[in-house]
């Protein structure tokens, strides 16, 4: 089966199933050739259609049947190396035409879900669901999705309406029950009831299925707004970037449809992140989307969102060479979880089962043994009557002898009592002594490490004593020189007031001495006066003068 094929499978089964009259698992040829010869058309094959009248004896085909003829006369002329847009248009115009074949089925016209809210689920399902065939009937099948999976878009949905899941209580049943959900159920558990009072409700879980859309089936890894540099102009551009496995498509603005510009990815692809030549923190992020000898520089608001694109781009270009997207392949890994973890239930089951039938089978045993012993011990009761006689007889002999027995064995453990006590003095008199020589030896370590204590102790005493007698030395030292620092204080002082009282004086002799100079009517002061007067200044005492009168 092709790449293709396997992706569409669950689509093709919904148009097949609304091409049923009876719900038998067989449709007519005629209405078959219409659907291939419009799938076919898609895949630009022509008149592949006319096969199918040639294709089993029989009138009608059951699903299994037919999708063998796809494989074998449609798909096979498809290649396996389709690039990965390629693959996804073609699965795109697959899903439109079995849509429009079983869209009727489904109450499309509902108010809840409008525009193409319910095709786009449609998809969504197809993508999640699984091909299951009925154990009893080969040509019944059927399409339904696990309960985890719907548990996932249902966590989407609401998380996209700002509403808390883990206040929801009635989906728990999801996350415990492992039976599938066909189509119409999917859509049932995605009617959020309690919430269409909410104004514009309606165009808001449109808007999240979109969204859901885009990351599920238009395989969006991420989207959001970056910088971009111009070759022309070399400075920034903020652009809305849409990064798919494929491709990294940026426009004006998030609610644009016309494309600005596309980047095809490849695995020569490599992204680096830019540092700063000036060590500055920078309002753009940058880093550079590399391969060969194009260089593509974009930039980010903040640090976190680039490291957020850098590693989406790298998951990009990982599967841009892939077969299969990465929410398809995400897909299958989840599936391949589930069947090992059945397996492994399953296994669990077995063991268990294993377990119980030994225990049966054990039970059984214990109680055949249960019988066996009653009856056994039936017979033994008889056997012991007869001992029992025989025993009172031999009882009374035995009595006699162990008297006998009894009074030869006393005595002779009376002799072994009086060595053993013998042994037992010699052997704790000898462990006395080594346990005397023992403490003794003990005694003298303990004097020599007394002695050694002591003069240790004598030792630390002396220092300690002269450390004191140091200390009084210092301390008597110090009030000394306390005792010398004030008496200085005190002349310092001293010397102070004299050189003030002098200062005082004088003055006091230069103002006496300006008035007898301007006094024509004094008379001459004798010599001895002035050496008198200038011999008390010298000496810093107060002058008497006498005044002429």
């Amino acid at each position: 089966m092709t790449t293709l094929l396997k992706n569409v499978t669950n689509s093709i089964w919904h148009a097949f199933r609304a091409l049923q009259q009876d719900g038998s698992g067989f449709v007519g040829k005629s209405k078959l050739k219409v659907l291939t010869a419009n799938i076919a058309t898609l895949l630009d094959l022509y008149g592949v259609e006319r096969g199918l009248d040639h294709y089993r004896s029989t009138p009608m085909l059951n699903f299994d049947h037919y999708l063998y003829y796809l494989g074998q006369e449609v798909f096979s002329s498809v290649s396996n190396e389709l690039p990965l847009s390629a693959l996804r248009n073609y699965e795109t115009k697959i899903d439109e035409v079995c849509w429009l074949v079983c869209h009727k089925d489904f109450n499309v016209s509902d108010a809840y879900f409008k525009g193409d809210a319910v095709y786009q689920l449609f998809r969504i399902f197809c993508l999640m669901a699984d091909l299951y065939g009925d154990g009893i009937d080969d040509n019944q099948f059927t399409v339904k999705i696990h309960p985890s999976e719907a548990l996932i878009v249902v966590k989407q949905l609401l998380n996209s309406l700002g509403l808390d899941y883990n206040n929801e209580e009635k989906y728990d049943y999801l996350k415990k029950s492992d039976n599938g959900l066909n189509f119409g159920e999917f859509l049932e558990i995605l009617r959020f009831k309690d919430y269409n009072k909410v104004n514009d409700y309606v165009a808001s879980i449109c808007e999240a299925i979109r969204d859901i859309y885009q990351t599920l089936i238009m395989d969006v890894i991420k989207k959001g707004y970056l910088f971009r540099r111009g070759y022309v102009l070399p400075t920034f551009r903020e652009y809305f970037f849409v990064l798919q496995p494929c491709e990294l498509s940026y426009y004006k603005h998030h609610t644009d449809k016309e494309v600005c510009g596309t980047i095809a990815l490849d695995s020569k692809f490599m992204v680096k992140p830019s540092i700063s030549s000036s060590g500055k923190t920078e309002r753009v992020q940058k880093f550079t989307l590399v391969s060969g000898d194009r260089t593509y520089e974009l930039g980010a608001q903040d640090h976190r969102t680039r490291l957020q694109w850098i590693s989406a781009l790298q998951l990009a270009i990982t599967y841009s060479t892939g077969r299969e997207g990465f929410q398809r392949d995400t897909v299958n890994r989840r599936k391949q979880q589930r069947e090992l973890d059945l397996r492994k239930r399953q296994e669990e089951e077995h063991q268990r089962s294993i377990h119980l039938k030994q225990l049966l089978e054990t039970n059984v045993q214990l109680e055949q043994e249960k019988i066996a012993r009653m009856a056994a011990e039936t017979q033994a009761r008889q056997f012991q009557e007869v001992a029992r006689e025989d025993s009172r007889r031999v009882a009374e002999l035995e009595d006699v002898k162990l008297c006998l027995e009894k009074m030869l064995e006393d005595e002779i453990q009376a002799k072994r009592d009086e060595e053993i006590v013998r042994a037992l003095q010699a052997r704790v008199l000898a462990e006395e002594w080594d346990k005397r020589e023992e403490l003794e030896s003990l005694q003298a370590e303990q004097m020599i490490l007394l002695e050694q204590e002591r003069q240790k102790r004598m030792e630390f005493e002396q220092r300690q004593q002269e450390n004191e007698k140091r200390f009084k030395e210092a301390e008597q030292k110090l009030r000394q020189l306390e005792e010398e620092r004030k008496k200085l204080d005190r002349e310092l002082k001293q010397a102070r007031q004299k050189i003030q009282l002098s200062e005082d004086n004088k003055g006091i002799v230069e103002a006496k001495l300006q008035v007898c100079a301007m006094a024509p009517t004094f008379r001459k002061a004798p010599d001895f006066m002035i050496r008198r007067t200038q011999s008390f200044v010298a000496s810093d005492r107060p002058v008497a003068m006498a005044v002429p009168r």
